[in-house]
């Protein structure tokens, strides 16, 4: 199995959950754009319930322990006041450049983000701020193979997974606009936010996204910001957003 193809639980920095047919709302940010000293506090927070949770898995390797599920609903919980206090830093741009202000820049993390709608996901939503970028989108998994992969453990390999699908978009995307802005060296932050979407939780999630410009004072309604974008089946929905 290769490092960025599919995995229904995958650990880096923290915990990535993708069931084969869930939707996912996933943010990524610019390099540099929350306080490092921010950062270093929330690290060393997580990295405290990650040896928790390490110690529990191995005295209870052989006999699941309830304390596993608690550790890791913390580490979670952890994890959601990270995103809305970095949520609160990115939408008061008070760290870092803001390179997304720039038209051609934006417009290039568009581009990128339609590249893979209906070839590695059904593109649902997306909004590109000034430092970061909300996406909601369901990786495509075809009926034949998830046949295969419940008749082979080793059929994983095709299915689009989510750390491939954020590196192909991040990946392109550093690239063309690091060209535009006349800079190399990193572009995004290595790591990003994501979650699968629960059941009943899918339009709170895209209005959350399209809401962010207009959150910020950017447009009086979400259909006025040039870089947010609705799939054509869901507009109707949200019109009055």
């Amino acid at each position: 199995m290769g490092r960025l193809d599919y995995h229904s639980l995958t650990i880096r920095k923290r915990p990535h959950f993708q069931p084969l047919e869930g939707t996912l709302f996933v943010t990524f940010r610019l390099a540099d754009s929350i306080p490092k000293a921010l950062v270093r506090y929330y690290l060393a927070r997580r990295e405290w319930l990650k040896d928790q949770l390490r110690r529990v898995n191995q005295i209870s390797a052989e006999n699941p322990s309830p304390d596993h599920s608690g550790w890791l609903t913390l580490l979670e919980k952890l994890n959601r006041e990270w995103f809305r206090k970095c949520e609160e830093v990115l939408h008061r741009e008070a760290v870092g450049l803001t390179w997304m202000r720039d038209d051609r820049v934006a417009d290039k993390v568009v581009d990128n983000l339609h590249h893979l709608d209906g070839n590695a996901y059904r593109l649902d939503a997306f909004t590109v701020m000034s430092n970061h970028v909300h996406t909601v989108f369901r990786p495509l998994v075809s009926k034949k193979l998830i046949e295969e992969i419940f008749r082979s453990q080793n059929a994983f390999g095709g299915i689009p997974g989510l750390s491939q699908i954020v590196h192909s978009i991040k990946g392109r995307s550093a690239r063309a606009c690091n060209l535009i802005l006349g800079r190399s060296g990193a572009f995004w932050e290595h790591e990003s936010f994501d979650h699968v979407i629960r059941d009943g939780k899918f339009h709170k999630t895209i209005r959350y996204v399209l809401n962010n410009p207009v959150k910020v004072g950017l447009a009086r309604n979400w259909e006025e910001h040039r870089w947010t974008y609705c799939r054509k089946e869901l507009i109707e929905d949200f019109r009055t957003v």
